[in-house]
């Protein structure tokens, strides 16, 4: 029989971040503060140029001072790459791995390789990036053989860094799911370096299998995970309770792989009230993250584990908004 307080060696307890993609209209440092105050457990920083800007001069000098900045709050931190105009004024997430000129994929190389080093100045968990969408006249073929190649020196970074490299299936993307990822894996003799960043919302947007599925397949290669509510089919981020996901069942099974890196809420198009969703998001992921260590009936589960919206409020939704 188990003894009454069995749970406590249970899964060790998920730790949360929030993305600073949904905090651009902060500076870092208000950023990092506002959510040490709110009680996260770290951040997923998105190097771009109002956030620790990788192109700009001093790079390692501003990155200690950031370094120090986290450790005086009691922060973790993953370094994400998906700033949409960090490279390219014109494109959003120009140029890719995938792109036909070699000199725009060296450039793309090049950040990823930045961003690994500064992974590593940090102290960061991982280094989140995605493949990029294959271009017009590109057949598939010539695409993963492309990102095959380009991917390659940036392991080799990892691996002298001693930081993973968390590959991203993004919709849309070459790398869309999660048997792409495992075809790069099997493409490049399954690096050591090489891991996963799982999104939560991805999972529920085009996956075959539940969220919670997903994370229990995925878990051996989970070096990132990012999450927010999305609906079926529609790749839109969302606010929790505005989107189909049951979270208690997805975080009993992310506790359950034993993944030890930040879960990071990822919602970038809401940095017009950042501060507000961010002060909602960690009690809701709280709260799921509770119901999952019951035994309470589904139907509890997902009641328990709702926002609580004033009127007025940015995130107020409708009751039941968020019921198939």
């Amino acid at each position: 029989m188990k003894s009454p307080d069995a749970r406590t060696s249970a899964p060790a307890a998920l730790r949360f971040g929030y993305g600073t993609n949904g905090l651009a209209d902060l500076r870092l440092d208000d950023a990092l503060a506002v959510l040490a105050d709110l009680g996260y457990d770290g951040v997923g920083l998105t190097l771009d140029h109002m956030h620790l800007d990788p192109l700009a001069p001093d790079l390692a000098a501003r990155t200690r001072r950031v370094a120090g900045r986290l450790d005086e709050l009691g922060l973790g931190v993953t370094v994400e790459t998906g700033a949409r105009y960090v490279l390219d004024p014109r494109r959003k997430h120009g140029p890719s791995l995938l792109d036909p000129d070699p000199d725009d994929r060296a450039r793309r190389v090049d950040l990823l390789v930045r961003a690994v080093r500064v992974a590593a100045d940090l102290g960061a968990h991982a280094v989140h990036c995605f493949s990029g969408i294959v271009p017009d006249g590109t057949d598939e073929d010539t695409a993963w053989k492309r990102l095959a190649e380009t991917l390659t020196p940036v392991l080799d970074a990892a691996a002298t860094a001693g930081v993973p490299l968390a590959v991203e299936p993004e919709p849309g993307h070459l790398l869309a799911t999660l048997a792409d990822f495992h075809h790069l894996r099997r493409t490049l003799d399954d690096p050591g370096p090489l891991g996963l960043t799982l999104d939560i919302g991805h999972c529920q947007c085009l996956e075959p299998l539940p969220p919670a599925d997903c994370v229990r397949d995925a878990g051996p290669w989970l070096r990132h995970v990012q999450i927010e509510d999305m609906r079926r089919g529609v790749h839109e981020h969302l606010p929790f309770g505005d989107g189909e996901i049951d979270f208690p069942p997805v975080l009993a099974a992310l506790a359950a792989t034993g993944y030890q890196g930040l879960t990071v809420v990822e919602l970038p198009r809401h940095s017009h009230a950042g501060p507000h969703f961010a002060a909602h998001s960690l009690p809701f992921l709280r709260r799921a993250a509770e119901a999952a260590s019951t035994t309470a009936p589904a139907s509890e589960v997902s009641r328990a584990s709702r926002p609580a919206a004033s009127p007025g409020d940015p995130s107020a939704t409708p009751e039941g908004r968020n019921t198939p």
